[in-house]
């Protein structure tokens, strides 16, 4: 979002005009834009236990973006698991948050060592400096180079309930990951189960992904490995 300028407002409360006779705010009315564009830049969600040190900072969802953050559960759940996963792995674990924002700020509160990724098309997230990297699932492979077949741990949240979005999203994820033995998790509506397992061969986990804001879609994890216990394990099918 571009700063709003303030080198020329006007000193009174008024509503005041120039020779071109564009309109300007008044100081009170920009004062409160300002206000609220800060509020919007920043947010702070807080777990269960409401203490200071359990809070996340999280810029505000911004809906045209089809963004709705996970609940702090949710968030925690799927980040200690990937900690666990990178336990598990090879010393260069590495971590790919695609479009999954909320994932990535409870991960380097968990755990802060772990090398972590962030896929994002908001150019908000550019705050965690190299840690971002600009996406568009409509461009799947148009991402460096120096990311490629690099991700032990990949973590997939589409934008999108559509086909053409998870086949996409697909394409990134081949893209991104190491060859060989790499953990994928994909967090997606209920209504994509069938492509999940035709284009990534994932199964869903009982474990129910939850939001902030309480959504209509039915929300799942689905995992291309077996989480044992963890997770609410693999769904057992009828």
């Amino acid at each position: 979002m571009e700063e709003l300028r303030v080198d020329n407002c006007p000193k009174n409360d008024d509503v005041v005009e120039d020779d071109d006779d564009r309109p300007m705010l008044s100081s009170q009315a920009l004062a409160a834009l300002q206000e609220f564009f800060a509020e919007q830049t920043q947010v702070v969600e807080t777990d269960r236990t409401g203490t200071e040190s359990e809070t996340v900072a999280l810029v505000s969802e911004d809906w045209r973006l089809s963004q709705f953050w996970y609940d702090a559960v949710t968030a925690e759940t799927v980040a200690k698991e990937v900690v666990s996963l990178c336990g598990g792995a090879d010393s260069d674990c590495r971590v790919a948050c695609i479009a999954c924002p909320t994932l990535y700020a409870y991960l380097k509160k968990i755990g802060p060592d772990v090398s972590a990724q962030i896929l994002e098309y908001d150019k908000r997230f550019e705050q965690y400096g190299t840690d971002f990297t600009f996406y568009d699932y409509n461009l799947p492979e148009d991402l460096p180079l120096e990311l490629k077949h690099t991700f032990s741990i990949i973590v997939a949240d589409p934008p999108y309930l559509s086909k053409e979005c998870l086949e996409k999203v697909s394409q990134t994820t081949s893209f991104l990951a190491r060859p060989g033995n790499s953990y994928l998790l994909l967090l997606t509506g209920e209504v994509q189960r069938d492509r999940a397992a035709e284009l990534l061969g994932l199964h869903p986990c009982g474990f129910r992904p939850q939001h902030s804001s309480k959504l209509g879609n039915e929300f799942r994890l689905f995992t291309n490995y077996d989480p044992g216990m963890r997770l609410g394990g693999w769904e057992q099918e009828n």
